[in-house]
């Protein structure tokens, strides 16, 4: 960040020092270059650059254009029908950003030599890249670069340079190489499955020249017939022209000078690109021409004149997208970098959509997929919902190419989206998590429904929109089925949900609410058109062959849909058969084993109760309006504990439904996740390219999450929060053609209505109207979780077993224990304070002996550990020989007496081995129906078996036990077991508890009660 390397944490560079409006680069650093190249990138929506040095070679720079691709042939040793048989890869178009310095024949490349001094900035406010670099050659010659590069938005196929060369002590000739590099494969895949296919495919290049006007380089894909003419011509102050070449790979232009000390050399260059269509005849020379008219236009207007008009046309993004957050500077410039790349990846001429990747890197192959419409446009359609239909239009054109796959998949009508795909053709190979996911068609329609509402643009449904949700709505009915069995619920089988570690489901639960939302909204736009344009509601019966039973079918079919419900643990289910299923061996599951894709095979993983991402959460958030908040905060709770959070999608999701249920800590927490996902490269393949979705992700975080943003019946409603670690915060938003500013500091929550008519929303539930330049308040809500102060505690249901921790619930041994491994740790000359010992509650003996030993654990043989813990054991066995009942806690014979008359069922589950002589010695061992502990399970806490153990013993089903527990691992525990979770001391520490109390003496059974 500002004043650091970009991979700072978010602890290490002071808030002040840091200027929300743009992304510092204080050091240089080559072995990360392409990472940086990432962070750097530069884009229009047509064209994106990498943000590469040009003086310096690097492998990994380069220049993308959405509509520029290769096709190649997907090879099935068992090949079946309707497989996808070709993917489609976006290649590296020709980069023409190289200015290489040369003395003599010596190339001067900076990373050949000393850094002494470096700033890379990319201004959010005007989209503009400036670098500034100084760098003593192992010659001793000392060099200064001051660079600025602009994408214009207004030119898809322009890229400006003003590059200018000076040297404080150098006195010389030097030359000046302006090239362009035409010939570089896509990147292949290795072992990561998020990279790409590793097909090798590259452009040939069909023609090269230069001369002293300018130089171009012709490109053609083989198999798509996609051609591309890349050109520059360049302004130059203080060297001249000395000589052109080219190549069969590259075309440059050389220019000559003689430094002084302190002159310069600058050199302003401009590149265009213009290409074909696939399946194109247009000649190369016919491309050159429309190049060279781009090359025109900018000349005429000069580099400053085409800054001036980039800077305008971000101001007008930013004056509806504001933002800001108080107490939190480094997160407004976080939130400002995700927004600046999505606004500048978005497409804004119909023919492609939003790549996972954008346009700065090589990710994914350059594919879409449904994260576009679920995560990427929902920002754009609050902020800047022009770019939203360029996106929707994309897809309309490509509506025949999804009626081919629909064929392609045995249906006999309707549309289905590819899962991934560049032109509209399915390019995923793996069915199970690639053409599976059927919701992509219920993403499709959640953008054009929220676009519609947002922008207020109905001719939309009229120019294609319906259309489009017909033909895909029409799939529903083809792999979903009224189910007798099930009361005529209607059905969705064998499908694949978000969730991609559980494919090919029956009824998974975000499919079918995304259907059903898909449903009723194709329902209404039918009706509304033939109502208010019986004319194109007419031909579009005609078109395609629509019959009033088949909108009918759909109205049944929405109100019948079956959402999976479980009820005893009283959540939503993620799919019919998934809570059957074993829980992963998170705690087994050593922390370079992730991400889990990397290293299990995919059967592996459907076998068990692990998530990847947020997948029933997911429909809570963009569906779950007629859901009440406990049974969001209980399904919140499960879903949580079994989530590995392997994909970037998943944090915004968490963030957002926590803040909705009242966790405003881990609402925060969530939130960081997703907004430095690039930042910070927190998956290791920034360089890869940046994260569309999860950079998106961290807006939607901050107005749907924090903000309460939703969407009612067309009408926009908040129910802010303020998360701890800000003061306050403000973000700017469009909808209906009105800006609006929402506020929130610590008690309140302000409404500004910018500009515009009327307007009405809803604050927790209140309605009232805003009006142009003025502005209202109103009082936050509480709906924050907090520890339990109030006379009596509300849980899902009444309890009919209680499974008690024993250490500093009902007894105080761990001091014992610490006491025991301070001895030991003494005599290994360990160090030791009270923050070691706190991390040993609730945790075994043999994870206790790593805590101790710390780093020094590697020193030790498995039976020297062995011995070790032996001989701790045996101080502790010597302490708890005086144990008897006066060691109970305040409250703990109370609390199981009243428990016992009141005919609860009760279990002890405790981490020490010697539980049940612990509590023979107190005198209430027969008080207990069975006693689980570390001797009987495999894995310790927070794993939850200990848990689930005690309540099989029991026969209790986990949703009807109580967990009581004093350590945040064993609150852990009980939540992955499915029980509700007591907390014994104190609040903040135990905030993942359902409920706090300080001890057992302010128990009262009276305090648990059913919800009405």
């Amino acid at each position: 960040m500002a004043g650091a390397d970009v991979n700072s944490n978010r602890s290490n560079t002071p808030s002040a020092t840091v200027d929300p409006w743009c992304l510092t680069q204080s050091q240089w650093r080559p072995d990360v270059a392409a990472r940086d190249e990432t962070l750097f990138a530069l884009a229009n929506g047509a064209l994106g650059v990498r943000g590469g040095c040009e003086e310096s070679a690097s492998p990994t720079q380069g220049t993308f254009v959405a509509s520029v691709w290769e096709r190649a042939p997907i090879h099935h040793h068992e090949r079946h029908f309707g497989f996808a048989r070709a993917t489609d890869t976006r290649t590296p178009v020709a980069d023409a950003t190289a200015i290489r310095i040369r003395v003599g024949n010596i190339c001067v490349d900076p990373a050949d030599g000393e850094c002494l001094a470096f700033e890379r900035t990319l201004d959010f406010r005007r989209g503009r890249l400036s670098r500034l670099l100084i760098w003593r050659t192992p010659q001793g010659a000392t060099f200064e670069v001051r660079a600025q590069r602009i994408v214009p938005l207004a030119h898809p196929g322009l890229v400006c340079i003003r590059w200018i060369l000076r040297s404080p002590d150098y006195a010389g000739p030097v030359a000046i190489d302006s090239c362009i590099y035409g010939h570089r494969s896509a990147a292949a895949q290795g072992d990561d499955p998020r990279f790409g296919a590793g097909s090798g495919v590259a452009m040939r290049i069909t023609q090269t020249a230069a001369d002293a006007n300018g130089a171009w380089l012709a490109q053609r894909t083989r198999a798509s017939a996609i051609g591309i003419v890349c050109a520059q011509r360049h302004r130059v102050a203080g060297a001249a022209f000395a000589g052109a070449s080219s190549d069969a790979n590259s075309a440059q232009q050389i220019f000559a000078a003689t430094l002084e000390k302190g002159t310069s050399v600058t050199i302003e260059k401009y590149i265009a690109y213009a290409w074909t269509p696939p399946q194109s005849t247009q000649t190369d020379a016919q491309l050159y021409t429309n190049a060279e008219a781009t090359l025109n236009a900018a000349l005429g207007s000069g580099f400053d004149a085409l800054v001036d008009a980039q800077a305008r046309e971000y101001a007008n993004f930013w004056n509806a997208a504001d933002l800001c957050v108080d107490g939190g500077r480094r997160d407004e410039q976080a939130l400002r970098f995700n927004l600046f790349h999505l606004f500048q990846s978005a497409g804004r001429d119909g023919t492609g959509g939003i790549a996972a990747k954008g346009l700065t890197g090589e990710g994914y192959e350059g594919h879409v997929f449904w994260d576009s419409e679920t995560f990427v446009l929902p920002v754009l359609a609050f902020t800047a919902p022009a770019l939203v239909k360029p996106s929707l239009l994309w897809r309309l054109r490509t509506l025949d190419r999804a009626r081919a796959h629909a064929r392609e998949m045995n249906h006999a009508r309707g549309a289905l989206y590819p899962w991934r795909t560049i032109d509209g053709d399915e390019c995923s190979a793996h069915y199970p998590s690639g053409s599976a996911q059927y919701h992509i068609n219920a993403a499709v329609a959640f953008a054009i429904k929220l676009y519609v509402e947002a922008s207020d643009d109905r001719a939309f449904l009229v120019e294609g929109g319906a259309e489009m949700l017909i033909e895909t709505a029409r799939i529903w009915l083809q792999i979903g089925h009224f189910n007798a069995r099930r009361g005529g619920a209607f059905c969705i089988d064998d499908v694949t949900g978000p969730d991609e570690y559980t494919a090919l489901i029956d009824n998974n639960y975000y499919t079918n609410r995304m259907a059903q939302e898909h449903l009723r909204y194709a329902v209404e736009v039918t009706r509304e058109l033939e109502c208010d344009s019986p004319r194109v509601f007419a031909s579009l019966k005609q078109k395609l062959d629509l019959s009033e039973s088949e909108i009918a079918d759909w109205s049944r079919a929405a109100e019948a849909m079956y959402l999976p419900y479980d009820e005893r643990l009283r959540i939503v289910a993620q799919d019919d058969s998934f809570l059957d299923k074993p829980l992963w061996d998170f705690a087994g599951t050593p922390a370079e084993k992730y991400p889990l894709l990397m290293h299990h095979h995919p059967l592996t993983l459907y076998r068990h109760q692990v998530c990847k991402q947020a997948d029933a959460l997911l429909a809570l958030v963009l569906a779950g309006g007629d859901l009440d908040r406990a049974t969001k905060r209980r399904s919140f709770d499960y879903y949580e504990a079994i989530t590995v959070h392997d994909s970037t999608l998943s944090a915004s999701t968490f963030s957002i439904l926590a803040a909705e249920v009242g966790y405003a800590d881990k609402a925060q927490r969530y939130f960081f996740d997703s907004l430095r996902v690039d930042l910070d490269d927190l998956h290791a393949n920034t360089s890869h390219g940046a994260h569309m979705a999860a950079m998106a992700g961290s807006w939607l975080a901050l107005a749907w999450g924090f903000g309460g943003l939703r969407v009612n019946d067309g009408r926009i409603e908040f129910d802010p929060i303020l998360p701890p670690a800000w003061r306050g915060y403000r973000f700017g938003m469009l909808w209906k053609n009105r800006r609006l500013a929402v506020a929130v500091d610590a008690q309140t929550a302000h409404y500004t209505l910018l500009d515009g008519a009327p307007l009405e929303i809803a604050h927790a539930g209140e309605r009232f109207v805003l009006h142009a330049n003025t502005a209202q308040s109103r009082r936050l809500s509480d709906h924050t979780q907090t520890a339990c102060a109030t006379t009596k505690i509300q849980f899902p249901g009444a309890f009919k077993a209680l499974i008690f921790d024993l250490d500093g619930v009902l007894a105080d041994t761990a001091h014992l224990h610490q006491a025991a491994w301070k001895r030991l740790a003494d005599e290994l000359d360990l160090p030791w304070d009270d923050r070691v010992g706190e991390k040993l509650k609730g945790v075994d003996r043999a994870a206790s002996l790593e805590i101790v030993l710390g780093a020094a654990a590697s020193n030790y043989t498995d039976a020297q550990k062995q011995e070790l813990a032996n001989c701790k054991n045996g101080y502790y066995r010597t302490a708890i020989e005086t144990f008897s009942a006066k060691e109970l806690l305040p409250g703990a014979r109370a609390t199981l007496l009243a428990a016992r008359a009141a005919g609860l069922k009760m279990a002890l589950a405790s981490a020490s081995r010697s539980a049940r002589e612990l509590v023979e010695r107190m005198g209430v061992a027969e008080l207990f129906d069975h006693i689980v502990d570390a001797s009987t399970v495999a894995r310790a806490k927070p794993h939850p078996e200990i848990f689930q153990r005690a309540a099989a013993a029991l026969g209790v089903h986990p949703a009807a036990c109580l967990g009581i527990e004093d350590a945040q691992a064993g609150i852990a525990a009980i939540k992955s077991a499915g029980m509700a979770a007591l907390g014994i001391g104190d609040a903040q520490t135990l905030k993942q508890a359902d409920a706090v109390l300080p001890n057992l003496t302010s128990f009262d059974l009276h305090m648990f009660v059913a919800l009405a």
